[in-house]
């Protein structure tokens, strides 16, 4: 590919979610201080809410990489599209709870309930970290709901952090699941990138990827790639990738604003906003320069 075309020992724009790359900027910060300080605060239920391609599940890796083993166990559920029952029997086999399969519910709670009391005595909590909460039953969130009701006279028993698309916010406004909303007390909203956190973002992936030159991405460049991204960190990688790829087809040794273009046009999902100034500046004879936003050629 063009890793050594361009001197770097990993592709620095992967959809994989990948700690290395994770840029620490505004909302994702805010995001992660608010989750560690409710966390050690033994709160009950957090909430984080973003947009497709923001870096939810990045996040939770960076979260559950972070919690101290010594203090905290953890179990992080990928995709909770799960009955109750297997909603609990994920909690159990996670948290090393002691039952069968053939177990009725209230026993399966019971042997939950037993195994969290085993860890709260060896002075550590809980943590279920569970993604994508927007596509999980309404049954299924209710018995997350009720498993919070174990607890100590001072503790909560297991924390739970939710992580969904704005989808979830819809779905917590169900009068059902009234009792549930009243229990986040903490809840954050990851934001997509301003233009300095998209420049950040670029730079920091580049460096991580074992790039040496600083300036691979032209500002125009940087710019344009701003605008049809949105600041959604999942579009700025694909985009990017497709800017290296056509740079590297052509032989070329830097990022112009022509091959941000050029991988614009080939992304059905980049912004309309981002559309027209790439159309615009290919117009003009690739000149035209957004004065506004102080961006040299």
């Amino acid at each position: 590919m063009y890793l050594q075309h361009f001197q770097m020992t990993e592709k620095p724009f992967s959809l994989t979610p990948d700690t290395q790359f994770f840029v620490n900027y505004r909302s994702h910060r805010e995001a992660l201080n608010t989750l560690f300080f409710a966390l050690r605060d033994g709160e009950g239920f957090i909430k984080i809410v973003g947009e497709v391609g923001t870096g939810k599940t990045l996040l939770c890796r960076i979260l559950l990489s972070k919690l101290d083993k010594s203090r905290f166990v953890t179990a992080y559920i990928p995709n909770p599209c799960l009955a109750p029952e297997e909603l609990k029997a994920f909690i159990a086999t996670e948290i090393g709870a002691e039952y069968q399969r053939s177990m009725p519910s209230h026993e399966l709670t019971s042997a939950i309930y037993r195994r969290l009391i085993q860890i709260a005595r060896q002075k550590k909590r809980v943590v279920l970290v569970v993604d994508e909460a927007q596509t999980m039953p309404r049954e299924t969130i209710e018995a997350l709901r009720l498993l919070t009701n174990l607890e100590t006279e001072k503790h909560k028993l297991l924390q739970v952090v939710i992580l969904g698309q704005p989808e979830l916010d819809v779905l917590l406004h169900r009068e059902d699941l009234r009792q549930l909303k009243q229990r986040i007390v903490f809840a954050e909203k990851l934001q997509p990138l301003d233009y300095a956190g998209v420049v950040a973002y670029v730079q920091h992936r580049l460096k991580a990827s074992g790039c040496a030159q600083n300036n691979l991405f032209s500002p125009l460049a940087v710019w344009l790639l701003a605008k049809a991204s949105g600041g959604i960190p999942r579009l700025i990688n694909i985009l990017a990738h497709k800017a290296l790829l056509c740079a590297y087809g052509r032989g070329d040794i830097s990022i112009a604003g022509w091959h941000i273009a050029m991988a614009v046009r080939d992304t059905p999902e980049a912004r309309l906003g981002g559309r027209f100034w790439c159309r615009l500046w290919q117009l003009n004879g690739r000149a035209f320069v957004p004065r506004a936003a102080g961006v040299a050629r």
